[in-house]
C-alpha cells in the first residue's frame, strides 16, 4: 500500500504543478490548432503534457505512458504499471475561461486504476483516491448521493438525446446539466454534487481513468451502459460508453440503457 500512497502524492503534485502550467500559458495568449474531426488544442496543452511525461517518467522509469497528447505505442501494453493522463481535459471551457477544465492523473496496474487525482484549478478542487482507501475531495472523505430513484435526479447528461424518442423506456423529469470535462463529471457524482454521469459513445481511457477510481472508491458504480465493467491498458484505448452513478441508480439507468446497443 505505501507504493501507492507514493504514487498518489507524486501524481497530485504533478496535477497541481500542471494545472498552474496551464494557466500560467494561458495568461501568455494561447496558439490554437484543431485535430482530425475538429476538436481543439493549445499550446498549453503540448507544454503541460511534456511536463508530465517528463516529471512523471523520471519519477517511475519503469512504467508506461497514455496521454491524450503524445502519440500512442504498444511499448505501455508489456507495462504492469502505466500513467493515463489528459493533460487538459475540457480543453473547450479553458479556451473560454470557464472553470470546467480539469488536469486527470491515474496509475493503472494490471489493467485497473489504483492511485488517481482530477485537480480542478479554477475552482481549487482536488479529488483524489487510491485502491482500497477511498476518495477524498481536499483531504476530505467523499461518498456518492444515496438518491434511490431517477425522479428528480441530478444528471450530467445530454438533455436532448436522454429526452429524445428511441428509449423503450421512457425517462422520467431529472435534472440535467452540462460539464466539459468528462473526468470532474465523474468526479461531480463521486462527492454526490450529482447523481449520475451519463454517456453512450465511447470514451478516451485518458478522460475516464482517474474518475472510473475515484467514483468507485466514493462508492459510485461505473460501467458502460450494457452494464460491463471497464478494463484499462488495452490495445484500443477506448471505452464503450459511460454511465457514473450512485449505487441505487445505476440498475435503474442500466434498465434503460441496455437495449441501445454498444457503439462499435
Amino acid at each position: 500500500m505505501s507504493d501507492l500512497v507514493a504514487d498518489l502524492a507524486l501524481i497530485k503534485e504533478a496535477a497541481l504543478a500542471a494545472g498552474a502550467l496551464a494557466e500560467a500559458e494561458r495568461d501568455r495568449g494561447l496558439k490554437i490548432t484543431h485535430k482530425d474531426g475538429g476538436s481543439p488544442v493549445t499550446n498549453a496543452d503540448i507544454a503541460v503534457d511534456e511536463m508530465l511525461k517528463a516529471r512523471l517518467l523520471a519519477a517511475r522509469p519503469d512504467y508506461g505512458w497514455l496521454s491524450e497528447e503524445t502519440a500512442d505505442t504498444t511499448d505501455r501494453l508489456s507495462r504492469r504499471r502505466l500513467f493515463v493522463v489528459d493533460p487538459i481535459d475540457g480543453t473547450v471551457a479553458f479556451l473560454k475561461n470557464q472553470p470546467w477544465w480539469c488536469v486527470p492523473i491515474a496509475v493503472v496496474e494490471d489493467g485497473r486504476p489504483v492511485a488517481a487525482v482530477i485537480h480542478v484549478p479554477a475552482t481549487g478542487e482536488t479529488y483524489e483516491a487510491t485502491l482500497g482507501g477511498g476518495a477524498r475531495l481536499n483531504g476530505r472523505s467523499i461518498s456518492a448521493s444515496d438518491v434511490d430513484a431517477l425522479d428528480d435526479a441530478a444528471v450530467l447528461a445530454d438533455a436532448r438525446l436522454m429526452e429524445g424518442p428511441h428509449w423503450p423506456e421512457p425517462w422520467p423529469p431529472m435534472r440535467y446539466e452540462k460539464r466539459n470535462a468528462l473526468a470532474y463529471r465523474m468526479a461531480l457524482v463521486a462527492s454526490g454534487a450529482f447523481d449520475a454521469a451519463i454517456a453512450l459513445t465511447p470514451k478516451w481511457d485518458w478522460d475516464v481513468c482517474a474518475g472510473a477510481l475515484i467514483a468507485g472508491e466514493a462508492g459510485a458504480r461505473v460501467s458502460d451502459h450494457h452494464g460491463h465493467p471497464w478494463l484499462f491498458n488495452r490495445p484500443d484505448p477506448r471505452q464503450a460508453s459511460l454511465v457514473c452513478a450512485a449505487p441505487a441508480l445505476h440498475p435503474l439507468i442500466l434498465r434503460r440503457t441496455t437495449p441501445i446497443p454498444l457503439a462499435t
